[in-house]
């Protein structure tokens, strides 16, 4: 075994280049003063003070734990239906879960530009109303475009993990619950939807963690009249060059994700226990 230990050297190097440097310097900028350098010792809790004793700050906070719950909720009603269908679709599985995938090849960035051609004033979507003599609507810069697209982008991932722990289940439990006189719907909320559960729980945590950080969907769906946590870190950084503000927002969004991510393996350890 220790014959292969060097092998991991340029995985814990790239790791500490890509991660855990970038992850201090965070850190260091977040306690100091702004317009200083980290270097020079200056440390402050100012930078925490003020986003959480802004309203406004905190605001736009719940509006993104709002929104990033709302997207996981859609996605898990959208996607465990599409999973429970793929997981019993039998040969065709492999073909559907491509057809799934097929859009995450196209970067991100793309296919939400593309949503802005169907939702505008004069796009696809008012188009087709048009012609059943409805609308038009404003789509655009609303909640609705906003969790539409990130709905879209992350609904993969909530379908994949439920696929992935639905194909795992042994078919004779569902056949000893046929034999014990369950049909086919007390035997879904007996035996499919509780062996279900870490899939739901992997699909939640891959859903609202991009989801509560995101930054161009909301900018590029919500415009300037949407903001959400992840438009106030960037033009931190990018406009008005706010360094150690910029680093606070990011490290108290680490903090939140961290602990939603304990509460998540908290829960599936809990339910493993029980069971």
């Amino acid at each position: 075994m220790k014959q292969f230990r060097s092998m991991a050297y340029p995985y814990v190097a790239w790791i500490t280049i890509l991660i855990i440097l970038p992850m201090l310097l965070i850190i260091a900028y977040a306690f100091t003063v702004e317009g200083t350098a980290f270097f020079q010792g200056q440390f402050t809790l100012d930078n925490f003070a003020r986003f959480f004793s802004d309203a406004v700050f905190l605001q736009v906070l719940i509006r993104s734990m709002r929104t990033a719950i709302i997207t996981t909720i859609v996605c898990l009603l959208l996607g465990y239906p599409a999973a429970y269908a793929i997981s019993r679709s039998g040969m065709s599985s492999t073909k559907l879960i491509l057809i799934i995938t097929l859009p995450t090849w196209i970067n991100m960035l793309v296919r939400t530009y593309a949503w802005v051609g169907i939702l505008q004033d004069n796009g696809l979507l008012n188009h087709l109303l048009g012609l059943l003599h409805i609308g038009p609507f404003q789509f655009m810069y609303t909640d609705f475009a906003v969790v539409l697209g990130m709905v879209y982008n992350f609904l993969p991932f909530m379908i994949l993990e439920i696929q992935t722990s639905l194909a795992k289940m042994d078919p004779s439990y569902l056949e000893a619950a046929s034999d014990l006189g369950a049909d086919h719907v007390k035997a879904f909320f007996k035996v499919t939807l509780p062996l279900s559960i870490p899939g739901i729980i992997s699909g939640i945590t891959l859903v609202f963690l991009p989801a509560v950080s995101s930054f161009f969907i909301p900018k590029l769906l919500g415009g300037g009249q949407y903001v959400l946590i992840g438009n106030v870190i960037e033009s931190q950084f990018l406009t008005s060059g706010n360094w150690s503000f910029g680093s606070a927002l990011s490290l108290t969004m680490v903090i939140i994700i961290m602990i939603s991510m304990y509460f998540t393996r908290k829960l599936d350890r809990n339910r493993e226990d029980e069971g």
